[in-house]
């Protein structure tokens, strides 16, 4: 299942936190790709330094505290964060993220966009699955989160720069599957707290509770 998240970051954040990730000093991209990944991957990313953590940990802080990743994901723990710029015509084709990053299972992808869409051209973030390609190219400060094992790339940005965090998220709920009924439950839960039917709130919070019990490492 994949979501967009909007409202991660408020507008004079996400522009504050563009203009830090731009001072950033930047490397080779291909340096944290798979074998395979890395031969299609034309791009560059943030080096360490405590201004790339301090970015990395605005954006962390900003993904926990949105009700709809919370109820999405279940991060139990972020496998990896990166800042990543591509520009002159760079792209990602074609790839899957591996499966362990950074020892750690990699269950869901997001790509948390920084850069204005007007100022850059190509860009997208295009996700393919077994009936359509589907691409994103989101406002500075929106995020698209979507399955590890999905087949996806950058398409060339061939004008201007794109700067996005992208980070891989491990999950308490392992199953794909039962992430998704977990979160249409949550939203079941929260349609009828809205509705004031107490009943019916109670019943769907304690399913959804006993599946948390079920399910969760």
């Amino acid at each position: 299942m994949t979501i967009v998240l909007s409202d991660i970051l408020p507008a004079g954040q996400a522009q504050a936190l563009y203009q830090a990730a731009c001072a950033l000093p930047f490397e080779d991209g291909s340096k944290t790709a798979g074998r395979i990944a890395a031969a299609v991957k034309d791009n560059a990313q943030a080096a360490d330094s405590g201004e790339t953590g301090a970015v990395l940990e605005t954006v962390r802080k900003a993904l926990l505290a949105h009700p709809v990743f919370a109820a999405m994901a279940y991060p139990k723990q972020f496998a990896r964060m990166i800042v990543s710029r591509t520009e002159g015509g760079g792209q990602y084709g074609d790839h899957v993220d591996n499966a362990l990053i950074g020892g750690a299972r990699a269950d869901l992808s997001f790509t948390l966009f920084l850069t204005p869409p007007n100022t850059y051209a190509g860009g997208e973030l295009v996700i393919a699955d077994r009936v359509e390609d589907r691409a994103f190219k989101l406002d500075q400060g929106e995020a698209v989160l979507y399955p590890s094992d999905s087949l996806h790339r950058v398409a060339p940005v061939t004008d201007g720069a794109r700067i996005v965090v992208v980070g891989w998220v491990t999950s308490r709920i392992r199953d794909p599957r039962q992430r998704e009924i977990l979160f249409d439950l949550w939203q079941a839960v929260n349609a009828a707290e809205a509705a004031g039917d107490r009943a019916q709130l109670n019943l769907l919070s304690r399913s959804r509770s006993n599946l948390l019990r079920m399910w969760a490492d």
